[in-house]
C-alpha cells in the first residue's frame, strides 16, 4: 500500500525565510503561485514572455513580483517548473540551471523530463514533485473553500537531507495535505499519468464519446439525442464515479441501466481493448511516446495540428455548440 502523508506528517515551517520561484502563471502555476503566498510563503513568479502577454498581466494584477526565469531562479531557494513540458528542457538549460546554487531546490508537479532524461538537474540541489491530482482552477478553488486536491510527492534527489521535509511542506502550503499526499517515484507517476491520459481519461473517453455518436447517428436518431445520451449525460455518471465509485454509481443509477452497463460493457471493451492499452503502455516505458511527441512539437505541430482539425470538425462538436449555447450556466 503507498504511504500517505496529512498535515499531522508535515511542518509548514520548513517554508520559512525560503522564497518560492513559480515558473510560469497557467492552470497550475496560478493556483500554486496563489495558494503558497496564502499559506505565508514568500512567492515571486517567473515568467518567460513579455510584459504583454495575458499570463503576465494575469500575474502582476494578482499582486505578484513578476521576474524574467533568470531573475526568478536566482532570486529562489525552491524553484517549482510549471511549463509546458515541450520546453522545460531549453527553459531549464538556458535560464534555470545557470542561477541554482548548491542545496536550492528543484520541483515539478509531472515527471516527465526528469524521467525521461530532457532535465538533467546538477548533484548539489534536491529534485522532488509535488503534483495535484486535478487542473489548476480545482487546486485553487479546493483551496479556497478550506479542502484540498490530492497530491502525489515523489524525491528524485535529496543532495540535503530535508528533501522530503520541503516537498511535503509544499504540499502543506497548496493544500494537498489536507486531503492527502501520496508517495510515490518519478517513474511511476509519469507513466500512469501518461497511460491514464491517453487510454481513459483524454484519448479512451473522447474516442468512445465519438463512436457512440457515430453509431446513434448511422441508425437514423436525431443528433441532439444522441449527444445527450453519450456527451452530456456522461458529466452526471462520472460525478458519481468521484464521489462514491463503481458501486456508489450502480447504486445510483436505475436497475435497468445497472444491469445493461454490466452486461454489455465487457463486450465493448473487451481483450482486444486491453492489448491495446498494454501496447500504449509499453510505447511509454520505452520512451518511445516521448520521443514522437518531442519530435513532433519540435518540427512544428503538423500531424497534432490535424488531429485538433479532426476532434474540432467531428459532428457531435457542431451539435454541442448549438445546444451549449442554450445552456449558458454550464460555464
Amino acid at each position: 500500500m503507498a504511504k500517505i502523508y496529512y498535515e499531522k506528517d508535515a511542518d509548514l515551517s520548513v517554508l520559512n525565510g525560503r522564497t518560492v520561484a513559480v515558473i510560469g502563471f497557467g492552470s497550475q502555476g496560478h493556483a500554486h503561485a496563489m495558494n503558497l503566498r496564502d499559506s505565508g510563503v514568500q512567492v515571486v513568479v517567473g515568467h518567460r514572455g513579455g510584459s504583454n502577454s495575458k499570463t503576465y498581466q494575469a500575474a502582476t494584477e494578482a499582486g505578484f513580483e513578476v521576474l524574467p526565469v533568470a531573475e526568478a531562479a536566482a532570486r529562489a531557494d525552491i524553484v517549482m517548473v510549471l511549463v509546458p513540458d515541450t520546453i522545460q528542457k531549453d527553459l531549464f538549460e538556458n535560464e534555470i540551471k545557470p542561477n541554482l546554487q548548491p542545496g536550492n531546490s528543484l520541483m515539478f508537479a509531472h515527471g516527465f523530463n526528469i524521467h525521461f532524461g530532457c532535465v538533467v538537474p546538477p548533484k548539489d540541489i534536491d529534485v522532488f514533485m509535488i503534483a495535484p491530482k486535478g487542473p489548476g482552477h480545482l487546486v485553487r478553488d479546493e483551496f479556497e473553500r478550506g479542502a484540498g486536491v490530492p497530491c502525489l510527492v515523489a524525491i528524485y534527489q535529496d543532495s540535503t537531507g530535508d528533501a522530503l521535509k520541503k516537498a511535503l511542506a509544499y504540499g502543506i502550503a497548496v493544500g494537498g495535505a489536507r486531503a492527502g499526499i501520496i508517495e510515490t517515484t518519478f517513474k511511476e507517476e509519469t507513466e500512469t499519468d501518461l497511460f491514464g491520459e491517453q487510454t481513459v481519461l483524454c484519448g479512451g473517453s473522447a474516442a468512445l464519446i465519438k463512436a457512440g455518436f457515430e453509431v446513434l447517428m448511422e441508425a437514423g436518431y436525431q443528433p441532439e439525442i444522441a449527444y445527450f445520451e453519450v456527451m452530456h449525460e456522461l458529466k452526471l455518471i462520472v460525478d458519481l464515479y468521484y464521489r462514491g465509485g463503481l458501486k456508489f454509481m450502480n447504486y445510483s443509477v436505475s436497475d435497468t441501466a445497472e444491469y445493461g452497463g454490466m452486461s454489455v460493457g465487457s463486450t465493448i471493451v473487451t481483450e482486444d481493448t486491453k492489448n491495446a492499452m498494454r501496447a500504449a503502455l509499453k510505447r511509454i516505458q520505452t520512451g518511445e511516446f516521448a520521443k514522437e511527441w518531442l519530435g513532433e512539437y519540435q518540427s512544428g505541430g503538423k500531424n497534432f495540428e490535424k488531429l485538433r482539425k479532426a476532434d474540432a470538425d467531428h459532428p457531435i462538436e457542431q451539435v454541442g455548440a448549438e445546444l451549449r449555447k442554450m445552456m449558458p450556466w454550464i460555464k
